[in-house]
């Protein structure tokens, strides 16, 4: 029997669904007010009406209490908005559960991509060879990171996932207590987290579903394609930043990186020690029960009693149960080896670590840490840099910093953040110590721009007493004149011996960071991914020149305009000019519930990312490279919307607009990240130091996208102009690449809504920039409709539009109450006569609306 089309699955499994628990949910009594649930609908209704007769936020809130209210207070005014805020949070959980039950249904989890389908297509190719070479070598890396766009609270956590399994169920008296259970539990962080609460949140998914899923997949590879064989490669890695992430976050001190690192360890012993007792149960025969439980005593006491316990290795826990394997093998019809070789494969793929810690800092900060360590070691006469260090050429400091070494005492330094920093450098060996190397063993530099950027790093880790680090230094350059010269910088590198000597040690691999964030925010949405993109190719080349495996890994956020939208096809689109043994990227917020919250989303997003890989190989992947003439169209494309982006960027109502007009000083209040949304403490707005986190989120809340889209309608009107559209034209049939950009800008552009904030036209100040970016919005739209030849944008993905456009119905009072107090903020600021206690109220209503928009996104920042 045919499968339904999936928009029918969608539509049967999730909207329909939503659309009676929803009913059952707004009817709860959660106080003694009980028409809360009865009033939203028909304040939704109201919002939907004044939009279409171009009513502003303020103008619908008040005719809707003129039309439901008698005459109400503005205390009751406000009560009644705030629980509009609660409900819909609320209603917004609800659906991301469904969303997330329905998974398996809705999606193909054996379609294209994915490793049944995989294996199939290589089979029918007489590829299977070719296919388990590749998957001897191939990675992909996951890595987790604690950016502010998730505030969902344990508490909250457990309730989403125990409703998941009550709608996969159809258990309908336990989804009304839990729905009744929702309505009562507080979403609201009263203080911001610690980066320890944040790693703490993000191994909750670690230890209930990536624990299982990639065991899954490693177990499908191993039996179904390997037939039983080792892989000899763990073949998808996982990456964790809270913790070891210090990029503008003076929160995250050495104390915090190695209790997260004990936490990772204690975390993965757990898991290995309740599969020891579940196997103990199966294996009941011979003497391979009191085997089993000699190691599973060892593992009890390492995480109970670690610090006067026995130490335990993951080689003697390794070697002990391939004994049981190999007893089994020999005497035992290998009865139970499917459960017991699946634990043996979680500890080759997690260790004692269970994902790997990496430490991050920012160049700038690098360079104030090292002049100060030349200043105090010098003072202190330790001789490790010539007095006259500062004051040379930066190739002689180069050259000073490439023969460095030492051994650092922090206790000598009285600045902070030098001492806080060479004491992560030895953190990273405490760590390798207790967890193995896969602890801890990458250090990032955000904001590399030049040779010395990376060499002034290279030489704090040696001097921590670390002559041959085990440990990889990894430039992330972010700006578009940095990717510009990212290939130069580390031809530089390849050519210092005494680095190319580390890249030795470290079997010739170069991991090279590039941000999606940073590029959009400075250089516009096709400027970032095509510079990107040609970064990519000359590392590649520069690289194989050197004999050197570089390894990308992209710093992509959750929206296209931070590198996210369709993952998978973006990496499938890529040709053989860009090294692809490895897929490396950053997941956070709501990505990782949305994309990883669940086992059945999980495997799946993670197969697809193996499968993209795969596809690249085997199939003729020659069909992604660029012909000359489209080369020659994308860079012109990109330097026109860049320049357009750019001129915006420095219109002087730009920072204003975004200071005054949307959320941004909002985010910093949310406490929803332990991380300050800019990195300077100033008062005053720079943009340079504006996270592109609250920068994109920003536009989102407004409805406005601009990081997604802006620029793209001006380059494709002026190729249209000189009558060259039939060059993009080509290019979108020929290209992958473009294709996957110009699906991801149509999301942007989806999750767009300018009639909610149309109002500012009319605004004296801000107005005319208003026009500017509706304008250019129109633009793209119209254009890129043109272009695909679709009615309506997202026409090739019915079930993804509809998501999107049930979570915009369902925020859509949210979004009008948040710009109602905004507008209210505006008034009281402007007239002078500001009362404290009134704006205090106005502020809360728009920093609580953030998180039911933030979560509806599901990847807003």
């Amino acid at each position: 029997m045919a499968r339904q089309p999936k928009i029918e699955r969608f539509n049967h499994d999730v909207l329909t669904k939503y659309q009676i628990y929803n009913s059952i949910f707004i009817t709860l009594p959660f106080d003694e007010i009980t028409n809360t649930g009865v009033l939203l609908p028909l304040f939704k209704e109201v919002c939907e009406k004044g939009y279409e007769q171009r009513q502003n936020p303020s103008e619908i809130v008040e005719n809707f209490f003129n039309l439901y209210q008698n005459n109400p207070s503005e205390k009751e005014k406000h009560d009644l908005l705030f629980r509009f805020i609660q409900y819909i949070e609320r209603q917004v959980v609800l659906f991301d559960a469904i969303e997330d039950a329905a998974f398996p249904s809705v999606n193909n989890m054996d379609g294209r991509g994915t490793l049944r389908s995989i294996k199939e297509e290589a089979q029918a190719k007489g590829q299977l060879d070719e296919l388990k070479e590749y998957l001897r070598r191939f990675k992909i890396r996951p890595t987790l990171t604690a950016h502010p766009t998730q505030f969902y609270p344990g508490t909250v956590l457990g309730i989403i996932h125990d409703l998941d399994t009550a709608i996969t169920q159809n258990d309908s008296q336990m989804i009304k207590k839990l729905l009744a259970q929702l309505g009562k539990t507080a979403f609201f962080k009263k203080e911001k987290p610690t980066p320890y609460d944040e790693a703490v949140s993000l191994i909750w998914y670690l230890e209930n579903v990536f624990y299982h899923s990639v065991s899954k997949i490693y177990n499908y590879i191993q039996q179904n394609i390997f037939k039983g064989e080792d892989l000899e490669n763990d073949l998808i890695n996982l990456g964790f930043w809270p913790g070891g992430d210090r990029d503008g976050n003076p929160f995250v001190t050495t104390e915090t990186t190695l209790k997260v690192a004990k936490r990772l360890r204690k975390t993965i012993l757990i898991n290995y020690y309740r599969d020891i007792r579940k196997l103990k149960r199966r294996i009941t025969f011979g003497n391979l029960q009191d085997k089993l439980m000699v190691l599973e005593e060892a593992l009890y006491d390492n995480f109970y009693y670690a610090k006067t316990a026995k130490p335990l290795s993951v080689e003697t826990l390794m070697n002990g149960l391939l004994e049981v394997r190999e007893e089994l093998i020999t005497n035992h019809q290998s009865l139970f080896l499917e459960e017991l070789q699946d634990l043996i494969n979680k500890i080759k793929i997690f260790g004692f670590h269970f994902g790997t810690l990496d430490i991050r800092q920012d160049s700038r900060v690098h360079h104030k840490v090292l002049t100060e360590v030349v200043r105090k070691t010098n003072e202190l006469g330790l001789g490790f840099f010539p007095d006259n260090y500062e004051s040379l050429s930066e190739d002689k400091q180069i050259e000073m910093l490439t023969s460095a070494n030492g051994a650092l005492d922090p206790s000598i330094f009285d600045d902070d953040m030098t001492r806080a920093t060479i004491e992560s450098i030895y953190a990273i060996k405490t760590i390798q110590s207790n967890n193995g190397e896969r602890g801890a063993n990458r250090y990032i530099i955000s904001n590399n721009g030049s040779v010395l950027n990376i060499m002034q790093t290279f030489a704090m880790i040696r001097l921590c007493d670390w002559e041959h680090p085990t440990v990889d230094v990894i430039p992330l350059f972010e700006t578009v004149p940095d990717l510009r010269i990212a290939d130069q910088v580390m031809e530089s590198m390849y050519s210092n011996p005494v680095y190319m000597e580390h890249l030795k040690r470290r079997g010739m691999k170069q991991t090279i960071m590039l941000g999606f964030s940073d590029g959009t925010k400075d250089g516009g949405y096709l400027m970032a991914n095509w510079g990107i993109f040609k970064a990519k190719e000359a590392l590649t080349k520069i690289s194989r020149k050197y004999d050197i495996k570089v390894i990308f890994f992209d710093g992509r956020g959750g929206p296209p305009a931070r590198g996210g939208g369709n993952t998978n096809q973006f990496y499938a689109s890529l040709g053989p000019t860009v090294e692809d043994e490895e897929i490396q990227i950053t997941v956070q917020g709501q990505t990782i519930s949305s994309n990883f919250g669940t086992l059945n989303s999980c495997q799946y997003n993670l197969e697809q990312l193996l499968g993209a890989g795969v596809e690249n190989e085997l199939t003729a992947n020659e069909k992604n490279l660029f012909s000359k003439e489209n080369k020659e169209t994308m860079q012109e494309l990109a330097d026109i919307s860049y320049q357009s982006y750019v001129d915006f960027k420095n219109h002087p109502k730009f920072l204003p607009y975004l200071e005054h007009m949307s959320t941004l000083k909002y985010y910093g209040k949310a406490n929803i990240g332990s991380r300050p949304s800019k990195r300077s403490k100033s008062s005053s707005l720079d943009f340079n130091d504006l996270r592109a986190i609250p920068f994109v989120g920003s536009w989102s809340q407004l409805k406005q996208n601009v990081p997604g889209f802006y620029g793209v309608g001006t380059a494709l009107k002026t190729l249209k102009e000189r009558g060259e559209f039939d060059r993009v034209t080509a290019l979108y049939k020929d290209s992958a690449f473009f294709r996957t950009l110009v699906g991801n800008s149509m999301m942007s552009l989806t999750k767009s809504f300018f009639a909610l904030t149309a109002y500012m036209k009319d605004d004296t100040e801000y107005g005319a920039f208003w026009t500017i970016i509706h304008d250019e919005y129109e633009l793209t739209k119209g254009l890129l409709l043109e272009l695909a030849g679709y009615k309506e944008l997202m026409e090739n993905e019915p079930a993804g539009k509809a998501s999107i456009d049930i979570r915009e119905n369902i925020v859509l009072p949210l979004l009008t109450i948040q710009q109602y107090a905004l507008k209210k903020i505006q008034e009281i600021i402007r007239s002078g006569d500001i009362n404290a206690q009134e704006l205090e109220i106005y502020e809360k209503m728009v920093t609580r609306s953030l998180f039911g928009n933030i979560n509806a996104s599901r990847n807003s920042a």
